[in-house]
């Protein structure tokens, strides 16, 4: 079963946050989005554009393409 790139998107997004020992609201505060905004993009529910993604990526401070590709 192969996941969607929303799911991966926010599996990625998720593991970053719990890498850095944030809570959701923690880093929704750093990227200056809601808590609610980032709950979604992690379970997926979020259909981010690339723009968006390129924007997310860069305010975390990784590759774009880390955030789209599973680690497996």
């Amino acid at each position: 079963m192969t996941s969607s790139l929303k799911s991966t998107l926010g599996a990625q997004v998720r593991e970053i946050r719990r890498g850095r020992g944030l809570t959701q609201e923690a880093l929704a505060e750093q990227l200056e989005v809601t808590p609610r905004y980032l709950a979604g993009v992690e379970r997926g529910e979020r259909n981010l554009t690339l723009d968006s993604v390129d924007a997310l990526a860069q305010q975390l401070g990784v590759d774009a393409a880390a955030l789209l590709l599973a680690q497996g």
